[in-house]
C-alpha cells in the first residue's frame, strides 16, 4: 500500500500542477515535497476547496470491474476479442470471471483510481486541523471537511463492493473488507481491516458529513445533504438493512424528488441529453472502461432488452440498434461518459423496496408508479398494481433492473439478492464455444487485490 500511495502522490502532485494554474510558487512547493510533507502546500481554505475540486480524478474514476461482470453487459466474441487491441486484459478477464484479472505489477484501476481519490480527501482532512480563518469562512470549512469525508466514504464504499465479499451481518466482523487509509501519512502501516469495520467507518464518517455540507450543492459534480442521504440509503440496501435504506432514501427525497419526464427527451447517439437531467443529484462516471464505452459498441443484454415493452420508453430512449443488437446510450453524461452517480429514479426503486418489505404494498406501488408514469409514453400508462408485499418487490425489482442498466448497481443488487434463495440467480455466458458461470454467493463476487500489495505489504488475497 506504501508503494501505491507513493504513485498516488505523484499523480495528485501532477494534478495540483493543472488546478493551481495562477499559483507557481505553490506548485513547485507541491511537486517537490516529499510525501510525507504534503501538507505544507495546502494553507489555506482556498487550496483544500481547489484540491477537492478535481473532477477529473473525483469524478470521473468509479470502478468498473464489477459492472462489466454482470449480466448488463454482453459482448461478441468479436467484440470480447476486440478488447485486446486495446490491451485491456483485465476488462476482458472480469467478463468470464476468471480466477485471475491481471498480470503481477499490473495496476487495476477499479483499486487504484479511488485509493487516489481516498488520499487527495485524506490530504485535506489532515490539513483542516491547522489552517486558520476567520468566522465568515466557517460554511466553507465546513463544506470542505463535509466534502472530504464524503468523497473518501463513497471511495470506500465502491472498493468494498469490487474487493471484498458481500456484505453479511453474521460474518462481516470476521470476514476482510478493505484497507481503511485514514490519514496521508504513507509510512503508517495498514492491513485490511474488517468488512463490519470499513461499514461502520464509512456511515460514521458520511453521518458527520451530512452536518457539515449544504442542503444542495452549487454543482452537481460536489455533495451535499441530498447526495449523502442517497448514497446512505444505497449502502444500506446494499447491506441489506431496509429500514435504514428506507429512512434514507426518504430523507433523501424530501429534499430532492425531481423526476425526469422521458417523452420530453430528445436523446444524441451517446446519451440522454445535452445537459444535466433533473432527477440527477451527484453526478460521476466509471473509469472510462472500453467495454462499457459506446463507441466501441458494447451490447446490452439482449434478454434484458426483450423486458421492455413497446410503450415503455426505456427501450428507444436508452438503447440504440446496431447489427441487430442493442447498444446502451441512456448515460446521464452529457459528454458520452457512462453515468454512475446518484439521481432520484434510484432512491424512489430504494424506497419502494423497503416499503415492499416492510409490508407497506400501498406506498411501495405509488413510488413506483411515481416512477414508471414518467417513463412511458404519454397517455398509456395504466398504473401498476400487487396482490402482495411479495408481488410488489417482485415487480420492482425487475424495474430496478431494467431502469438502472449500467449505472453500478446491478453487481451490487446481484451481490446481496443472491443471499436470498429465492432472488439467487446463476450467471452464464458462453465464448467461443466454452460456457463460463458465476453461481450465487461465488467467491468470485470478490475481484482480486493488486499482486504488488499483497507482496509489499503482505495484505490477505481474496481467495477465488
Amino acid at each position: 500500500m506504501k508503494n501505491y500511495l507513493e504513485k498516488c502522490f505523484i499523480a495528485i502532485s501532477i494534478l495540483v500542477i493543472i488546478v493551481f494554474q495562477t499559483a507557481c510558487k505553490k506548485q513547485d512547493d507541491f511537486l517537490n515535497a516529499k510525501p510525507n510533507d504534503a501538507l505544507a502546500v495546502i494553507s489555506t481554505l482556498e487550496d483544500c476547496l481547489t484540491l477537492l475540486s478535481a473532477d477529473a480524478l473525483i469524478n470521473l474514476n468509479d470502478p468498473t470491474l464489477g459492472e462489466i461482470s454482470t449480466d448488463d453487459l454482453y459482448l461478441t466474441p468479436a467484440r470480447w476479442a476486440g478488447l485486446t487491441t486495446f490491451n485491456v486484459p483485465q476488462e476482458q478477464n472480469a467478463y468470464i470471471w476468471a480466477k485471475n484479472i491481471a498480470e503481477p505489477g499490473a495496476v487495476i484501476r477499479s483499486w487504484s483510481l479511488p485509493y487516489s481519490q481516498v488520499y487527495s480527501a485524506n490530504v485535506v482532512l489532515d490539513a483542516l486541523p491547522n489552517i486558520k480563518y476567520p468566522s465568515s469562512q466557517q460554511k466553507l470549512y465546513n463544506q470542505i471537511k463535509g466534502s472530504a469525508l464524503f468523497y473518501r466514504s463513497i471511495a470506500f464504499y465502491n472498493l468494498l463492493q469490487n474487493f471484498s465479499l458481500p456484505y453479511n451481518p453474521i460474518n462481516a466482523s470476521s470476514t476482510p473488507g478493505i484497507v481503511l487509509r485514514l490519514t496521508s501519512d504513507i509510512n503508517v502501516k495498514v492491513t485490511r481491516s474488517t468488512e463490519q469495520v470499513c461499514y461502520e467507518e464509512v456511515i460514521e464518517d458520511l453521518k458527520e458529513s451530512l452536518k457539515l455540507l449544504p442542503m444542495k450543492a452549487t454543482y452537481l459534480t460536489q455533495p451535499s445533504q441530498t447526495a449523502v442521504n442517497g448514497l446512505l440509503s444505497r449502502i444500506y440496501l446494499s447491506m441489506g438493512d431496509y429500514a435504514n435504506a428506507l429512512v434514507y432514501a426518504d430523507a433523501c427525497l424530501k429534499l430532492n424528488n425531481a423526476l425526469t419526464d422521458f417523452n420530453t427527451l430528445q436523446p444524441t447517439t451517446y446519451n440522454l441529453s445535452s445537459t444535466y437531467l433533473n432527477e440527477d443529484i451527484y453526478h460521476t462516471c466509471f473509469d472510462g472502461a472500453i467495454s462499457l464505452a459506446i463507441n466501441f459498441r458494447g451490447n446490452a443484454d439482449t434478454t434484458l432488452y426483450k423486458l421492455y415493452t413497446s410503450n415503455d420508453l426505456r427501450k428507444t430512449v436508452f438503447f440504440i440498434i446496431k447489427s441487430a443488437l442493442p447498444v446502451f446510450r441512456g448515460t446521464y453524461d452529457f459528454n458520452g461518459y457512462t453515468y454512475s452517480g446518484i439521481a432520484t429514479d434510484e432512491i424512489y426503486l430504494n424506497r419502494a423496496e423497503c416499503y415492499a418489505r416492510t409490508g407497506n404494498t400501498s406506498a411501495a406501488m405509488t413510488d413506483l408508479n411515481i416512477l414508471l408514469i414518467k417513463r412511458w409514453k404519454a397517455g398509456t400508462f395504466i398504473p401498476f398494481s400487487a396482490s402482495s408485499s411479495t408481488d410488489a418487490l417482485s415487480q420492482i425489482l425487475l424495474e430496478r433492473r431494467k431502469e438502472l442498466i449500467f449505472r453500478g448497481l446491478r453487481w451490487s443488487d446481484l451481490r446481496r439478492l443472491n443471499q436470498e434463495q429465492n432472488l439467487a440467480v446463476t450467471l452464464t455466458r458462453t465464448m467461443n464455444g466454452v460456457t463460463y458461470l458465476l453461481p450465487p454467493n461465488d467467491a468470485r463476487y470478490a475481484m482480486p487485490l493488486p499482486e504488488d500489495e499483497i507482496q509489499l505489504d503482505g495484505l490477505q488475497q481474496n481467495q477465488r
